[in-house]
């Protein structure tokens, strides 16, 4: 009986000295095993694990990969117009061992905020270097590439890997938007009135132009005319000139009809004349040849 009472203690110890040196690392963490501050293993793989009980202690951390969201910044690109910036950034501890003698006891909060300075530095830095169009475009993914990269190195002493950075949202300030939005009207107007100027021009070079173009035309067109004209003329008198040549008589009885046929119109109701006028030659013949032949 006395010997019954004094085991059960000790299997009551013992079972208690190896639940003590017994952990479990899940599949969704890392772990460190201290001896006295000090790293002694790493476990890495999820499982059964052993330690120095009531001597070692077990600091656990996540090997997800996590998400951190950067206070929203003010930055200058190099046109100085400043712009307040809100990124994000997605990483893990890809080094538990580093991670540890980088942080100390102040595990995943420190580190954070120290990636938080990392990630504020070099997005100031980046766009800096740039204009704000850059940055305010819509294609602006080698920036963040560009970021990232540049904050892999610095939080690679931290025992971290940056896997991605991102900018959710990049803003004028609030007090400068007015501003802006008043010299955008300001560009504008002087736009608009520069191409309305150039407007006017091109309406009087078109106008000049086609001015000279109507004056170039018309005196074409009359130089044309005058000379159809003049040719038409010619070609009318050396018709009379063969009529008249071919048959005189008759070209004198056709001159005297035009003659009547001008003289006599509706209009004219009285002439005085005398009988024995030229103009009644063919009139007065009886055979419609002059009195003279």
């Amino acid at each position: 009986m006395r010997k019954s009472a004094l085991i059960l203690p000790v299997l009551a110890a013992l079972a208690f000295v190896g639940l003590s040196s017994v952990f479990i690392v899940t599949e969704v963490e890392k772990a460190l095993v201290l001896r006295f501050g000090r790293v002694v293993d790493v476990k890495e793989e999820p499982g059964l694990a052993f330690k120095m009980p009531f001597v070692d202690e077990v600091v656990r951390y996540d090997d997800r990969i996590l998400s951190r969201d950067v206070e929203p910044l003010e930055v200058t690109p190099s046109d100085d117009r400043r712009l307040v910036v809100d990124a994000f950034a997605r990483y893990r501890i890809a080094d538990v061992n580093q991670f540890r003698l980088a942080v100390g006891a102040g595990g995943e909060a420190a580190a954070e905020r120290r990636l938080d300075s990392i990630l504020r530095s070099k997005t100031r830095e980046i766009l800096g270097s740039v204009s704000s169009n850059e940055i305010l475009s819509s294609d602006r993914a080698a920036l963040m590439l560009r970021i990232r990269n540049a904050a892999i190195a610095e939080a690679r002493a931290l025992g971290l890997e940056v896997i991605d950075v991102r900018l959710k949202r990049t803003d004028l300030p609030r007090e400068n938007l007015q501003a802006t939005f008043d010299r955008m009207r300001a560009e504008r107007v002087r736009e608009a009135t520069d191409e309305r100027a150039r407007g006017r021009e091109a309406a009087q070079r078109i106008t000049a132009l086609a001015d000279r173009t109507v004056v170039e035309l018309v005196s074409d067109a009359k130089r044309q005319s005058e000379i159809i004209q003049g040719e038409a003329d010619a070609r009318r008198n050396g018709i009379f000139a063969e009529a008249y040549g071919a048959d005189p008589e008759f070209f004198e009885f056709y001159r005297s009809l035009t003659a009547y046929r001008n003289a006599l119109k509706g209009e004219n109701s009285t002439m005085v004349l005398s009988p024995d006028s030229e103009f009644f030659n063919y009139l007065g013949s009886a055979n419609g040849v002059s009195p003279a032949e």
